[in-house]
């Protein structure tokens, strides 16, 4: 059960700092200014829909299509790492997550784009679900966990949204970009274990301690 619990807090907290749900706030807010409370609503929630969706698919199908090009995951995992990692590096010394959705071209259907797409369903999200649901590594159970989580996380991001306004009236834009910044430090910690352990996959680590 301790082994279970502990899979399931680190899972959360990959999930919520890849999907990151304070950092969508301020993009949700600037998106859907000028619109009734109700239309707002629908734009949140047809933006986790599509999220959801798209990760799921990820989640589903990512290894597969991996598999069918012929590329070992432990290759792309390290390649996501770097991804990550660099996506991180953005989040922490960037002008933030808000700023880079906001200055991107908006089309017309905002829970489409930027909401769903890339401020919830970003590369980095994508990426990391097919890492978390390695077929070689995680049992059938476990990758269900992911899903859960995921699905929690999404749930919560929604939550916060449809709550936009009071909380952007507590945190501000400053408050917003602070956690943005530490999700992105926590997210450069994540990006580095996961090299690491596609590096000891492949076996350049122990080569590299037994020279």
């Amino acid at each position: 059960m301790g082994a279970l619990l502990d899979i399931i807090q680190e899972q959360f907290i990959i999930m919520w700092v890849v999907i990151d749900p304070i950092g969508t706030l301020p993009v949700f807010v600037a998106v859907t200014a000028g619109m009734t409370a109700a239309r707002r609503r629908k734009t949140a929630v047809k933006a986790i829909l599509i999220a959801f969706c798209v990760l799921f698919g990820f989640l589903v199908v990512g290894q597969i299509v991996l598999e069918g090009l012929g590329l070992p995951l432990a290759s792309f995992q390290i390649a996501g790492a770097i991804v990550l990692f660099m996506f991180a590096m953005h989040m922490i010394f960037g002008p933030g997550k808000p700023a880079e959705d906001l200055e991107t071209e908006q089309g017309p259907d905002v829970a489409v784009f930027p909401l769903a797409m890339p401020s919830i369903a970003s590369p980095g999200a994508m990426l990391t679900i097919v890492i978390l649901t390695d077929n070689a590594r995680f049992s059938v159970p476990h990758q269900t966990i992911t899903a859960v989580l995921m699905a929690v996380v999404l749930a919560i991001t929604l939550g916060i949204m449809l709550a936009a306004g009071p909380i952007m009236r507590v945190i501000g834009d400053t408050g917003a970009a602070i956690i943005s910044r530490v999700m992105g430090l926590i997210l450069a910690a994540v990006a580095v274990d996961a090299a690491i352990e596609g590096m000891r996959t492949i076996g350049i680590i122990p080569a590299l301690a037994g020279s």
